[in-house]
């Protein structure tokens, strides 16, 4: 059976694999888990910040930080 649509492809695109990008940048996404997985660290309400207990901001600062480890983590795979 012939597949119009086959033609349009290179030779070689069409029996190339799949590429896997394997990179240590990915490892950066391991720090807000690390960070996060243990709340018997953070589990607290000393110190306060602007009257929020440890446990809030501590979580809130890892959500500011993963955002940007992400965004590198893109920017370095995307190129």
């Amino acid at each position: 059976m012939h597949y119009p649509l086959q033609d349009m492809v290179p030779e070689t695109e069409a029996n190339a694999k799949p590429r896997t990008r394997r990179s240590r940048w990915v490892l950066l996404l391991l720090l807000p888990y690390l960070g996060l997985c243990f709340p018997l660290v953070y589990a607290r309400s000393t110190p306060e910040l602007w009257g929020f207990p440890f446990f809030y901001w501590y979580q809130f600062v890892w959500v500011m930080l993963a955002s940007g480890l992400l965004a590198i983590v893109y920017r370095k795979l995307k190129t």
